[in-house]
């Protein structure tokens, strides 16, 4: 006859999932709830945004004619600009004061009319970016929110895989695992409660599991390194490329136009073209296209020139090894928009299963406490 006290390894993963889950709580259900809204970001401040209407006419100003008007009006450095693939959008312009700015502001322009828009900042833009701030660093000071935040994510990881180990029953046979897939509506309500905790969360599971892993990489640096070391390539590699460049006094230097003209020869597919332009750094052109028709909108394919036309070097997503494909897609793996809309609406409901397990959970947790009392 088995001992009924024996501590098993499923009481243990048990006591692990109960207790690691109520330590971070709440924290948790900040991250998920504030994550469930950044997933449509970009659409949420698109929708609130001041419309900028921009009709197609027979001929476009030249790019080099619509940077000079921006500089002239502005009185501002003029580093890159965005083309879109279709005819009734606006360029939108990066501009910076000083070119010791790291980002810059975005200038939209109607590249047939040379109307400059300049996108203020609105109060959903405040809105969305204190959900950033609370989603990565919970309104604190980053040296202090950014660790707790991993510290919780790895908790999230560990709930994540505990969770999926105790949504098998402990006799797999299809009978036990199909009651675990469905959520018993006309139950009592504490049994609708743990079926949406087990059940939604057995189906979120993957795609958390998918954020967690993806979501440390902002969290630790040393994470992130190891990760790297793992799929063998850097992540977030931001450095730019180094080219021995000659200064050729013979030749003429070409125009932002002729470099575009280039760069669509060499990326020959409709998509939206982002241009960076030459500056004291990085003396050359570097290009980023987006295939209209790619399977995935965060993916994309670089061209560099230098100035006089030159192509230095091109870069194929499709060319790369797989590990750097990966170590590419992080973010969009993160934000859940590397397959677009759809990828991003079924991240809107993996983050709301998520802001919803730390509640169910703790009401199965206190039904479990009731019952212990009265069994007294």
């Amino acid at each position: 006859m088995k001992n009924k006290n024996t501590y098993s390894f499923r009481k243990f993963i048990n006591d692990l999932h109960l207790w690691l889950g109520l330590a971070s709580g709440i924290i948790l259900f900040i991250v998920c709830f504030t994550g469930t809204i950044l997933v449509f970001d970009a659409e949420i401040k698109s929708f609130f945004a001041e419309d900028f209407m921009v009709e197609a006419k027979a001929e476009k100003h030249k790019l080099t004619n619509l940077t000079q008007t921006l500089k002239e009006t502005n009185k501002v450095h003029v580093t890159g600009v965005s083309i879109p693939y279709k005819d009734n959008e606006p360029y939108t312009f990066t501009v910076k004061e000083d070119l010791k700015e790291r980002r810059g502001t975005k200038v939209l322009v109607n590249p047939y009319t040379k109307a400059i828009h300049k996108s203020e900042k609105t109060k959903v833009d405040t809105f969305m970016f204190t959900m950033f701030k609370l989603h990565r660093w919970l309104l604190l000071d980053i040296s202090i929110g950014r660790p707790i935040v991993g510290v919780a994510t790895i908790i999230f990881l560990l709930l994540s895989i505990s969770g999926i180990v105790l949504w098998f029953p402990k006799k797999l046979k299809w009978k036990n695992i199909k009651q675990g897939l469905k959520i018993k509506t006309k139950a009592n309500w504490k049994r609708v409660n743990h079926d949406l905790h087990n059940t939604l969360g057995f189906y979120a599971s993957i795609f958390l599991l998918i954020m967690a892993i993806t979501g440390l990489c902002w969290s630790f640096e040393s994470y992130r390194d190891g990760l790297g070391q793992i799929i063998g390539t850097k992540i977030f590699d931001r450095s730019a490329p180094e080219f021995s460049l000659e200064n050729k006094t013979d030749m003429e230097a070409i125009s932002y136009d002729a470099a575009v003209a280039l760069a669509n020869k060499t990326l020959n597919y409709p998509g939206e073209l982002s241009v960076s332009f030459p500056s004291p750094k990085s003396n050359y052109y570097s290009f980023r296209k987006y295939a209209e028709e790619n399977w995935s909108p965060s993916i994309s394919d670089k061209v560099y020139i230098d100035t006089y036309g030159q192509l230095l070097k091109v870069e194929l997503f499709d060319d790369k090894p797989w590990n750097q494909q990966i170590a590419s897609l992080i973010r969009p793996l993160h934000m859940g928009d590397v397959f677009g809309t759809v990828s991003k609406i079924i991240y809107f409901l993996a983050c709301l299963i998520a802001t919803s397990l730390p509640v169910t959970g703790t009401i199965i947790w206190l039904n479990k406490l009731k019952k212990k009392r009265k069994r007294k």
